[in-house]
């Protein structure tokens, strides 16, 4: 069932942006006029361009800040597209990685996982969720979690699952690996109406 605070969130920014929204039951629910007959009005160009900032705030689980310092990051690198950049720097995070994987229902469930200390990156302990990952990277399940209960059943739960390209789960070694750079397959969102946003 979808709380009432995410329900809210999914109805204002569509359903891409939680996984619980991604239903029968909440397109039905969403496509419902408001009260009083009204149809909601037109936004505005900065309207827009709020919209789809909250929206990736909202899918990542990131404040206003981080956000704003992975804007500020993309925009300083050379000779790669700005949206392209930003884009490799919200999948790159360990947290989403470990969502990307299948190992968690949500991006919500894989950053309590990784702060939890479940995961190894190169033979090192990480506990920070926005740990950014970079090529040929290898994320391992610690050994003394392999046993708790999240990760119960992965053959069953992973055996229809297709990740991304940019990243393989290797079930038979419990080991992930970076094969690439993430490419923008999100196309409920609108990266560069966010770097508009920001540019103001």
């Amino acid at each position: 069932m979808i709380s009432k605070p995410k329900f809210k969130i999914c109805r204002r920014l569509g359903p891409g942006v939680y996984d619980k929204c991604q239903t029968p039951k909440f397109s039905a629910a969403a496509t419902k006029v408001l009260p009083g007959g009204k149809r909601p009005k037109a936004l505005t160009e900065y309207g827009a361009q709020l919209v789809e900032k909250q929206k990736i705030r909202f899918s990542y689980g990131i404040s206003e800040r981080q956000l704003s310092n992975y804007v500020e990051k993309a925009s300083a690198v050379k000779g790669v597209g700005t949206a392209e950049k930003l884009f490799e720097s919200l999948e790159s995070r360990l947290d989403n990685a470990v969502y990307r994987m299948g190992l968690g229902a949500s991006r919500r469930a894989t950053r309590q996982m990784v702060s939890h200390g479940h995961f190894i990156v190169n033979n090192h302990r990480v506990t920070i969720p926005s740990y950014e990952l970079k090529l040929g990277d290898v994320i391992k399940i610690r050994e003394g979690s392999k046993a708790k209960k999240i990760f119960e059943n992965l053959t069953d739960r992973l055996k229809d699952y297709s990740s991304p390209a940019w990243i393989k789960f290797d079930l038979s070694n419990l080991e992930g690996h970076i094969l690439a750079k993430p490419k923008n397959i999100e196309t409920f969102l609108d990266l560069n109406a966010v770097l508009e946003f920001y540019s103001r």
